[in-house]
């Protein structure tokens, strides 16, 4: 018994726990759990909060969440820069579950109240106000903003420029968005500041191919989850929610990785 725990805490500590403190990345386990994770958090979610709360998934919803989206990746980038201790609810993946533990009391809040978005917003908003006033007062260089912003505007261009020649829904306009967002600050950190891919699969594509891959590669998975939920998931609601989701899991890292690098550079 005592040998059986001991593995067990041995692949649990080599797949989940260490990495995390390590920042040594991404592993084809940890990687697949963490998936299967997000997908669950995302068809429960929805199916015993959203939905029974009768909050209708629209841009209002999107606007709610955007501010502890904010806090969430801006107080990962204060861990990573020292400006916070390592904590596990700090680091990723404990930072999803520490921003969804205190949004889900204002949005219950907001819908018991009938206030909604109001509560959320406000309360994200505060949170997010006090973790970039960290990032500000211990940013050592705004240089790479201004480069991933140059980056981010010429991808949106060409983005929003499609989506006026072929339309397709809206909230699912805003997680792209988010992810070329996130492109624009992972291409940045990867090529001009020598920083190291720790996704598992991107890790190996940048390694052979450049930093740059990515925008091919993220647009390509992009359009196979669109199209992908368009069929898998036929209730609207619940398949908007997925947009949701997406995008969050965009912004975040698009917010992180930036604030990461003014702190660190």
């Amino acid at each position: 018994m005592v040998m059986m725990l001991e593995a067990v805490w041995k692949f649990f500590n080599q797949y989940f726990w260490e990495p995390m403190f390590t920042r040594s990345g991404y592993n084809p386990i940890n990687t697949l759990v963490y998936a299967l994770l997000f997908g669950l958090g995302v068809v429960y979610s929805y199916r015993y909060i959203i939905k029974p709360l009768k909050i209708k998934v629209d841009e209002r919803l999107f606007w709610a969440v955007t501010p502890m989206v904010v806090f969430g990746a801006t107080l990962r980038a204060l861990v990573d820069g020292g400006v916070l201790p390592q904590h596990p609810l700090l680091l990723t993946p404990g930072i999803f579950f520490t921003a969804f533990f205190l949004i889900v009391p204002a949005l219950v809040a907001d819908a018991k109240l009938k206030t909604y978005p109001k509560i959320t917003i406000v309360w994200g908003t505060i949170l997010a106000l006090w973790a970039n006033y960290l990032l500000i007062t211990h940013a050592k260089n705004w240089k790479p903003y201004e480069l991933t912003m140059i980056h981010t505007l010429i991808s949106w261009a060409i983005v929003l420029a499609f989506y006026k020649w072929r339309p397709f829904d809206k909230l699912y306009l805003y997680a792209v968005l988010a992810h070329y967002y996130d492109m624009g600050s992972t291409v940045v950190g990867l090529h001009y500041y020598g920083y190291r891919e720790v996704h598992w699969i991107e890790h190996h594509l940048v390694q052979w191919f450049g930093a740059y891959i990515y925008y091919p590669w993220i647009t390509v998975i992009l359009i196979a989850v669109y199209y992908g939920l368009k069929y898998l998931v036929p209730d609207e609601e619940e398949r908007r929610f997925w947009y949701l989701a997406i995008y969050v899991l965009g912004l975040g890292p698009a917010i992180r990785d930036p604030a990461q690098m003014v702190l660190q550079i």
